[in-house]
């Protein structure tokens, strides 16, 4: 009795408590996320959103709509407020320039990115059936608003729903399947099941879209028990991997005052013996440093390149973050500087380059119809770069010597599924060099490192990430963590670099698999009505 009263506080509820329980509902989906991953906590927002789109009964379809709508921006409002909170910490990096605009950041983005729920919940309620049917229309319409989230405005989709399941190795394998977008599907409707059971149909007739979904959830943590090697996988032959966490904090890193014990510290650290019977760099075959490693530009400073060719003994490659400074065009005063991944070998040479293409919007640069009267009220972007960066022209793989061709993603490239491929052949691995020095001691961090995770899951890879200060790791194809350096620790982690999986269907097909998932869903909880 206990379930029914409680869908019928929800569905009853009107004005403010109904907003209430929406924004309640919505945030409790953030414990299903790391750090915590507690995924069993996704059938709060699921079954609640249910209740809501049933409570969504306003006269009229335009009045059933707009309340369906404004059930769905409180509800994920909700999730993202408790989501991305930890964003309020990079505007307190230059406090004095930026601490004014943490509303922004903290609040408006939730609110914005709360629009794209809000349409799902309308569209699921223009085509609302009745019985378990409307489980089913409301996890294609979710998936197909995050879906909208990811690439709208050059797209943002950190914390997709399908993300509450990757924190388990054995339920994370579907992502294999069907991609981070066809996993939302399976999030939604696994977590709204349960709302069948407050319905009025009787006997086992209610219980039967939760059994359904436990045998999906049974099939998924069997696929990946399947999937997944009891054994580690083998080792690139001939590679002997240093990363390098300097763990600094974000206001000296891009301060130019600091270049010279920057690069002493990165020199110092990255030849430590890690034990009795290591002598440092003389042990590896590739040393990596982290995201935008200094605050100067490499190429251009031939005394950092000496240095760096005085540590690396012969045969040893760098492989580091930098700013690079492109070729002056006509009519232009400065050079273009991109945020890039550069392979400098033992002679201090840069031999490679890989240009970071999808760039953060206000951190790295202002959107070009907001630019000027952004620079006009005195502001400008997070990074310490006049005018910010400049945009890779295209996804290139990164070639070092000894390593296979890289897929290689700086920073908040890594979440986007299905873009991290460049052209050509297939890529070894998937490279990530990163900075969350930004959000400090957060989940901010411990989200980005899950969704580099699932990239792995996703194309059959394994995943080499260096954060400045945290997680630095190496992941296998199968999404495993082999080695890792904690949040806020500053070492080296040796390591090897796991053999690519076999190509998976996702990075076969892509988000092909996700639109039929869709449909297919979609005419199943119509089905009644079609019929």
């Amino acid at each position: 009795m206990l379930l029914p009263a409680l869908a019928d506080r929800v569905v009853l509820a009107w004005g403010w408590p109904r907003r209430l329980i929406a924004l309640l509902a919505g945030a409790a989906g953030a414990l299903a996320l790391a750090p915590l991953d507690l995924w069993p906590a996704l059938v709060i927002p699921m079954t609640a959103a249910v209740w809501l789109l049933d409570g969504s009964v306003a006269q009229g379809r335009a009045g059933r709509l707009r309340a369906a709508f404004f059930a769905g921006w409180w509800w994920g409002f909700g999730f993202h407020l408790a989501g991305l909170w930890w964003l309020g910490a990079a505007f307190l990096v230059e406090a004095d320039k930026f601490a004014w605009a943490m509303p922004l950041g903290v609040v408006a983005l939730p609110a914005f990115l709360a629009l794209f729920p809000a349409l799902g919940f309308a569209a699921a309620r223009l085509l609302w059936p009745e019985g378990a049917g409307r489980i089913l229309v409301l996890a294609a319409m979710l998936a197909l608003s995050e879906w909208l989230r990811g690439h709208v405005l050059t797209g943002f989709p950190w914390n997709v729903y399908g993300m509450m399941l990757a924190g388990s190795e054995w339920l994370a394998q579907s992502a294999s399947l069907v991609g981070l977008y066809g996993m939302t599907v399976l999030v939604v409707a696994i977590g709204a099941a349960p709302a069948t059971l407050a319905s009025g149909e009787s006997g086992l007739a209610r219980w039967r879209a939760p059994a359904l979904a436990a045998l999906v959830l049974v099939s998924m943590a069997g696929f990946g028990a399947w999937r997944v090697p009891a054994s580690p996988v083998p080792a690139v032959a001939g590679v002997k991997l240093r990363l390098m966490q300097p763990n600094l904090p974000q206001d000296a890193k891009f301060n130019a005052r600091n270049s010279e014990a920057i690069l002493a510290h990165y020199l110092a650290l990255s030849d430590r013996a890690t034990g009795p019977s290591t002598s440092g760099v003389q042990d590896v075959t590739h040393l990596i440093w982290p995201e935008s490693a200094f605050p100067f530009l490499l190429g251009r400073t031939p005394q950092a390149l000496s240095r760096i060719a005085a540590l690396l003994p012969p045969g040893v490659t760098l492989v580091t973050g930098a700013a690079r400074a492109g070729e002056t065009l006509p009519g232009e005063s400065r050079p273009p500087i991109y945020n890039a991944i550069q392979v400098v070998d033992d002679e201090g040479v840069i031999r490679a380059s890989y240009d970071k293409v999808h760039l953060v919007p206000f951190g790295e640069y202002l959107p070009p119809v907001l630019d000027r009267l952004i620079r006009a009220l005195g502001l400008s972007e997070f990074v310490s770069v006049p005018g910010g960066f400049a945009s890779g022209a295209y996804r290139t793989p990164l070639m070092a010597p000894g390593l296979p061709p890289a897929a290689a993603l700086i920073c908040y490239e890594v979440v986007f599924p299905g873009a991290a491929m460049p052209a050509g052949p297939r890529p070894g691995y998937i490279l990530n060099l990163t900075n969350d020095g930004w959000f400090g001691q957060t989940s901010g961090p411990y989200q980005h490192f899950a969704q580099a995770r699932l990239r792995a899951v996703e194309e059959g890879l394994p995943l080499v990430r260096v954060a400045n200060t945290g997680i630095s790791g190496v992941v296998d194809a199968y999404g495993r963590v082999r080695a890792s350096l904690a949040l806020g620790r500053t070492g080296v982690l040796d390591a090897s670099l796991p053999q690519a999986g076999a190509m998976t269907p996702y990075a076969r097909y892509g988000d092909l698999i996700f639109a039929a998932l869709v449909v297919a869903v979609l005419l199943l909880g119509l089905s009644r009505r079609l019929r």
